[in-house]
C-alpha cells in the first residue's frame, strides 16, 4: 500500500503539473490570439491604405519618391529600389509633378549615376510632368548627383548641399608592422592586384593610376552637374573641389533654385492638395512573416521548447 504522505505528495505534484500545463496552454492561446489579431490589424490597415491610395491615384496629385541614407546597392536608397518608385511615379496618369525628396550624404557613384540617368530618361519620356528635387538635411555628393537631374532643386537654408567630388578610403599600417616585426605575405597574380592592401607599401605607379581613375569619375560628376544646372551655376572653380555649403550659400552659387520643404513646394509650385508616396516599400507579407517568426520564437521561449535561431 502507498504511504498516505507519499500519496499526498504525488497528488500535489500532479495538481501542480496540471495547473502549469493549463497556464502554458492559456499563454499559448493568448499569444496566438494576439498574433492573429495583430496580423488582421496589419492586413486591415494595409487594405485601408491601399483603398486610400487607389482613390487618390485617380485625382491630380504630386508623386513623391524618397531617397534616404547612403546610396548603395541592395539598400532602400539603391538604384533598383529608387528606379522602381520613379517609374511608377512617372507612369501615373494623374501625377502632375514628381517630387524627389533627398536626405543623403551620397554613396556609390555607380548607383547615383544610374538613378540620375533614369530621371533624365523618364523626363524625356514624360515631358508633361514637372520634376523637382527637395533636399532635407543633406543632399551631398551622390545625393546632389541625383538632384541635378531634376528641373529644379529646393532646400532648406540650413541644408547641406554640394560636395562635388570623389573619394576612395583606405588605411596604411606598414610602419606599425615594421615596429612589431610582422611580415606581410600577400600572394597575387597580377602586379597591381593587391594595390589596395593596407599592409603593403604604396606603389607610385599604382597611386598615379588610382588618382587618374578618381579624376575620371570626378569629371563625369562635374559634367552631370553642369548639364543639369546650366547657366544657373556660378562660374567658380571652388564648386568642384568637394566642398559643401549650406542651402543659403548654395542658392548664391546656383546649386539650388530656392527654399522650401516638400509640403511647401507641392502647395506653392504646383497648387496640389493630394500627395502620394511612390517610394518602394517592403512587401506587407514579408512584414507579417517577420512578426509571425518573432511570435513563434517568443512562444518557444515561454514554453521551454528549443528553436533554431
Amino acid at each position: 500500500m502507498t504511504d498516505p504522505t507519499t500519496h499526498a505528495v504525488l497528488l500535489e505534484i500532479l495538481r501542480t503539473n496540471s495547473e502549469e500545463l493549463k497556464r502554458t496552454r492559456r499563454w499559448h492561446l493568448i499569444l496566438r490570439m494576439l498574433s492573429s489579431g495583430f496580423m488582421l490589424l496589419l492586413v486591415g490597415l494595409s487594405l485601408f491604405a491601399w483603398w486610400k491610395s487607389y482613390t487618390a491615384t485617380h485625382q491630380p496629385h504630386a508623386a513623391v519618391v524618397r531617397i534616404e541614407g547612403e546610396i548603395a546597392a541592395n539598400s532602400k536608397a539603391g538604384a533598383d529600389a529608387v528606379i522602381t518608385g520613379l517609374r511608377s511615379a512617372f507612369a501615373a496618369s494623374e501625377a502632375k509633378a514628381v517630387v524627389i525628396e533627398i536626405n543623403s550624404p551620397g554613396g556609390s557613384p555607380v548607383q547615383a549615376g544610374m538613378i540620375h540617368d533614369e530621371i533624365k530618361r523618364l523626363r524625356g519620356k514624360h515631358p508633361d510632368k514637372s520634376v523637382v528635387a527637395v533636399i532635407d538635411d543633406m543632399g551631398a555628393s551622390g545625393g546632389y548627383y541625383v538632384a541635378v537631374a531634376a528641373d529644379r532643386i529646393f532646400a532648406n537654408p540650413a541644408s547641406l548641399v554640394g560636395s562635388i567630388g570623389v573619394r576612395l578610403d583606405s588605411f596604411g599600417f606598414t610602419d606599425a608592422m615594421n615596429r612589431l616585426g610582422v611580415e606581410r605575405r600577400l600572394y597575387t597574380a597580377g602586379k597591381y592586384k593587391g594595390v589596395m592592401d593596407m599592409f603593403t607599401p604604396v606603389d607610385p605607379a599604382a597611386e598615379t593610376q588610382i588618382h587618374g581613375m578618381l579624376d575620371t569619375v570626378h569629371r563625369q560628376f562635374i559634367n552631370a552637374v553642369k548639364s543639369g544646372r546650366g547657366s544657373r551655376l556660378k562660374d567658380d572653380p571652388i564648386l568642384f573641389t568637394g566642398m559643401f555649403w549650406s542651402g543659403e550659400e548654395g542658392l548664391q552659387l546656383g546649386l539650388i533654385d530656392g527654399f522650401g520643404d516638400r509640403r511647401q513646394i507641392i502647395e506653392q509650385e504646383f497648387n496640389l492638395d493630394t500627395v502620394l508616396d511612390y517610394t518602394q516599400a517592403e512587401d506587407v507579407f514579408k512584414q507579417l512573416g517577420k512578426f509571425q517568426t518573432s511570435i513563434s520564437l517568443l512562444m518557444s521561449t515561454l514554453s521551454g521548447v528549443p528553436a533554431l535561431r
